[in-house]
């Protein structure tokens, strides 16, 4: 057997093709917000910002940080802490990762972004508990001993 072919080859012996070994595997961005590690995936991101002002408005939830421009582009910004229903808190770490979600612009100030990982979508399981606000819609265990938390960007946007 080649070296391809084993490359293409599941633990049952049967042989993938390089469609389907691509098709379970997604990009992740992942971040950390309150001591969580999150991740989100790559489709969705467009840019990660530090330093940016944020504009409070009036008016809004309290987890609706402010809004920014971004080249023109008024972006709500969302966060993540106060979304969970934990304290607001920034430090120098702190950034917005902007996200386009079916063409709506929204950025998360999260604490820190970490790396991007590649995960076996079939390995992601659901959440054991009832998620109430609906932001998380599944995990995975990273090797590092650490819950790996995978934000609903599609309920992220329902409920602002």
């Amino acid at each position: 057997m080649s070296t391809e072919q084993m490359q293409n080859t599941n633990m049952d012996g049967q042989e993938n093709t390089a469609a389907e070994a691509d098709v379970s595997m997604e990009r992740y961005l992942t971040f950390r917000s309150d001591g969580t590690t999150m991740g989100v995936s790559t489709d969705y991101v467009i840019e990660i910002l530090t330093d940016q002002i944020i504009t409070e408005i009036p008016m809004v939830p309290g987890f609706i940080k402010g809004i920014i421009n971004m080249r023109g582009q008024i972006v709500p910004i969302i966060d993540i802490r106060a979304k969970m229903g934990k304290f607001a808190e920034e430090t120098e770490t702190t950034c917005i990762i902007v996200l386009e979600i079916d063409t709506t612009y929204v950025g998360i100030l999260v604490d820190n972004v970490e790396q991007v990982l590649d995960v076996d979508k079939s390995q992601i399981s659901p959440i054991p508990v009832e998620d109430q606000q609906g932001l998380m819609d599944g995990m995975i265990s990273l090797s590092n001993q650490e819950v790996l938390l995978f934000l609903n960007c599609q309920e992220l946007i329902r409920t602002f």
